[in-house]
């Protein structure tokens, strides 16, 4: 298994080399670029994100959605008594990283979270299929359950609550949007030597600079 391992590798050719003299100078705009390639060409879920978070000075990670993006930030939308959420609730502190392997090319942002408005949250909600509304109110996540049949039971009751009723969004569940401070965008270039362009926000204005591979 160690030689197979020791053995993957991928030499990245896809791209023309990125001249950081030529990118926009805010990254939003980068940043949207190739969002719009990666909808064209990535296979399943190019608005997937990992997300990672503090606790007890440690860290933890796991896979979000990307539902909204503006020049506030990337918003995405949980239970608000979930894990990920009591954690920026202890450290607002933030990362989400986008890896597009179709594109070998990937972003890393860092920030600050904040909670968006109950009107987005409610016209995001508002505009999910029903079987996904009645599951947000149903799944007190995170918590531990005695098993699957528990989650169905609850998915009943909240059927039977709404029957015949317009499924609207419960308190505990909305959106978070990270605000961000920097930017990195990698993409992957032959023997290693990759593209590495960085935005920082200094003062309220966004600083570029390029790191090596």
């Amino acid at each position: 298994m160690t030689d197979n391992i020791y053995n993957q590798r991928i030499d990245y050719s896809k791209n023309d080399f990125l001249d950081e003299n030529k990118l926009p100078n805010n990254p939003f705009k980068l940043f949207k670029g190739w969002y719009e390639i990666a909808l064209k060409k990535v296979s399943s879920d190019p608005n997937a994100m990992i997300l990672g978070t503090v606790k007890d000075n440690k860290p933890r990670a796991r896979v979000v959605l990307l539902k909204n993006l503006d020049e506030k930030g990337f918003t995405y939308f949980t239970n608000y008594n979930s894990a990920k959420v009591q954690e920026t609730n202890a450290n607002e502190n933030a990362s989400i990283t986008f890896f597009w392997r179709d594109l070998e090319r990937q972003i890393r942002i860092e920030g600050k979270v904040e909670k968006v408005s109950e009107k987005e949250s409610d016209d995001y909600f508002m505009s999910r299929p029903e079987g996904s509304r009645i599951g947000a109110w149903a799944s007190p996540q995170s918590t531990e359950i005695k098993s699957r049949k528990e989650i169905e039971n609850a998915v009943e009751e909240i059927k039977n609550k709404f029957d015949g009723q317009e499924v609207t969004r419960p308190k505990n569940w909305g959106g978070l949007r990270l605000v961000p401070t920097y930017f990195e965008f990698w993409q992957g270039a032959s023997s290693r030597l990759h593209d590495r362009i960085v935005y920082e926000l200094v003062n309220g204005v966004w600083k570029k600079k390029r790191l090596a591979p």
